[in-house]
């Protein structure tokens, strides 16, 4: 009978101890819906939370503002570039510099030489040349900065990385025509130069999407057989510059060695194999001048 009992005891305590667990284990989930529905709270879903704060177009503008100061600091910067103007509405006439045309310029419509924008907005236009040096660095400052550029690029020395460009060209800036060689064009005949200049565009078009119709000769040399050839391959503008810009100094087409509004400005991708310096050092000296000097940097295309 005590065995007995015993057995009924046993198995009633055994019953208090299942629904013990029974009844913690409803508290633990009691406990966790609870929690997830405090954190569900917390975290609504799209369209059914509270009200989200839109921020001001005066908030937004001193938000990235802070930004660029930032970046103005990471890349050693003396001050954040300027903001350029809107792209005007009317492009400007853009025609042969005085003394830079050739024979039959405007009867036969030959895409125009010029170092300068017609505006009278305080700015100036960044182009790199030929795409030896392919600095990563470089593409993340210019994104970091909002900088906009447009690079003339020759086949010989892209063909071995197009990605890169490929890059360049995702974050908004132009690839224009620089030859496939990057000849001096006097020296080849008219059918040579028109090769040169065509061959680039067909590169262009399977590597880069579009065949440009912007083309700067190398070395800036041309003649009019240089401008027929360009015609043939659909360029419209033959680009020079009026300053060049080094890692360590500028050089100016002007005798009064000046900036002015709307001018070209011309380095190129290269690095400390060419330069005491890197593409970085190169935007450090060209941007803080045109900073200094109250200027911004436009995109060339937006005038054209």
């Amino acid at each position: 009978m005590r065995a007995v009992v015993q057995n009924d005891k046993n198995r009633a305590g055994r019953g208090r101890r299942v629904l013990g667990c029974g009844v913690a284990a409803l508290a633990c989930s009691a406990l966790l819906s609870s929690c997830a529905g405090s954190s569900d709270a917390a975290r609504p879903a799209p369209g059914h939370g509270g009200p989200v704060r839109v921020l001001s177009p005066q908030d937004r503008q001193a938000a990235e503002h802070a930004r660029l100061v930032a970046a103005a600091r990471r890349w050693g910067l003396a001050g954040v570039p300027l903001t350029p103007p809107p792209p005007p509405r009317e492009k400007p006439e853009i025609t042969a510099r005085a003394g830079f045309e050739v024979t039959h310029q405007e009867d036969w419509g030959l895409p125009p030489v010029f170092t300068t924008i017609p505006t009278k907005q305080k700015i100036v236009f960044l182009t790199i040349d030929d795409g030896s040096e392919k600095d990563p660095k470089f593409l993340r400052m210019m994104q970091d900065l909002k900088v906009p550029y447009t690079a003339f690029l020759s086949n010989y020395l892209v063909k071995d990385d197009y990605g890169y460009f490929r890059k360049m060209q995702s974050y908004g800036h132009t690839l224009n025509n620089h030859t496939l060689h990057h000849p001096y064009l006097p020296g080849l005949s008219y059918e040579e130069q028109k090769d040169e200049i065509c061959g680039m565009q067909d590169i262009m078009k399977k590597q880069f999407g579009r065949r440009p119709t912007v083309f700067r000769p190398p070395y800036g040399n041309y003649n009019q057989d240089t401008l027929r050839a360009a015609k043939a391959c659909g360029i419209r503008y033959a680009p020079i510059w009026n300053e060049e810009v080094y890692v360590d100094h500028w050089e100016y087409r002007e005798d009064d060695q000046k900036m002015r509004r709307g001018d070209i400005v011309l380095t190129h991708f290269r690095g400390r194999s060419d330069w005491n310096g890197t593409m970085v050092d190169d935007m450090r000296r060209f941007l803080d001048k045109v900073t200094r000097e109250g200027y911004a940097v436009a995109r060339l295309e937006d005038y054209l």
